[in-house]
């Protein structure tokens, strides 16, 4: 790859498998899989918590190389109960994706993880090292309370008119308090409570996603019951740290993952997850290449991130 090569997103595939697989006593986790039957496997790990995937992600890769299997994770997107949060954490997810790679009779692959998916990434590796044969990670977030405080706060020295609007939305006794308060209204039982104030929790992280500003979502256009699944997901990760109980990524990655080639793919200016993380971790496992997009956010769809995570999907190409 030359330094100024710019790639573009493949065409739009359609999928050949779908599924959903039971796991446990509660949950059906969706998964699909497109481009090459006989291709090197890839696994594709939505962000948010709470997110989903997209057709735009599986174009990401080379449909005529790759086997690309993308999973929503449990209450999100096409899985069932849609907003679950019981059975739901990161040991629930990581056991998921296991199941699922046994089931596609899959030895080793490939993950691809942005944001909460690079998280999930990491914890999956550090538990499966010999399973994984490289990783893309894009936007590092670590699960630190650090980054948390960043995302519900002090975000505002960068974007004060979006967290204005997020606490502006909340009654002045509740503003102090914002994800308790907006945990109250998402979880309420009466959706006309808590789909709209899900739709406004959403439209916070949307808003300070990229660079440049991007339209607010509103009632009008928007399914109302899968952005109250996302704000749900979300909340409850939040509010327990991810799941991550003790982990230190930077040292568990340091001590298990530097046999793993890995790519990590960071905005300059994202405000979502700040670059200081990608740059520890990059610290963490020397033999990482960590690629900074100078003119770019958090947004996987910002054309330099874009080009450099189809870049790594090239680059991978034909590992074992």
């Amino acid at each position: 790859m030359k330094k100024n090569d710019t790639y573009n997103l493949y065409p739009e595939i359609e999928v050949f498998d779908k599924k959903l697989i039971k796991l446990g006593n509660l949950h059906q986790i969706y998964y699909e899989v497109c481009g090459n039957p006989a291709g090197q496997a890839v696994v594709f790990l939505h962000g948010g918590p709470g997110s989903g995937c997209n057709p735009t992600q599986r174009r990401f890769f080379d449909p005529a190389h790759y086997r690309i299997i993308l999973i929503d994770q449990r209450g999100c997107g096409r899985s069932q109960p849609q907003g679950a949060i019981e059975q739901n954490t990161t040991d629930d997810l990581i056991a998921d994706i296991e199941a699922i790679r046994l089931a596609l009779a899959i030895d080793r692959w490939l993950v691809f993880g942005g944001s909460w998916g690079s998280t999930l990434a990491l914890a999956y590796a550090i538990k499966h090292p010999t399973i994984v044969t490289g990783l893309i990670l894009r936007g590092i977030f670590l699960s630190r309370q650090s980054e948390l405080d960043w995302f519900l706060g002090q975000v505002k020295s960068f974007f004060p008119e979006p967290w204005d609007t997020l606490c502006n939305y909340l009654t002045a006794s509740d503003r102090q308090h914002p994800l308790i308060a907006f945990e109250k209204l998402i979880f309420s039982d009466d959706v006309n409570i808590s789909v709209p104030a899900a739709i406004q929790w959403n439209n916070y992280e949307s808003s300070i996603m990229s660079l440049l500003p991007r339209p607010a979502k509103t009632t009008n256009n928007v399914d109302g019951m899968t952005e109250l699944a996302r704000a749900r997901v979300q909340i409850h990760y939040i509010k327990n740290c991810c799941f991550v109980g003790e982990i230190d990524f930077l040292v568990e990655a340091k001590a298990k993952l530097a046999h793993i080639p890995t790519q990590i793919i960071q905005g300059r200016y994202d405000m979502v997850c700040p670059p200081i993380s990608a740059w520890e971790l990059k610290n963490a496992m020397p033999q990482a290449e960590l690629h900074i997009i100078e003119d770019a956010g958090h947004s996987a769809m910002e054309v330099g991130i874009t080009s450099a995570l189809i870049a790594a999907t090239e680059k991978f190409k034909g590992l074992i």
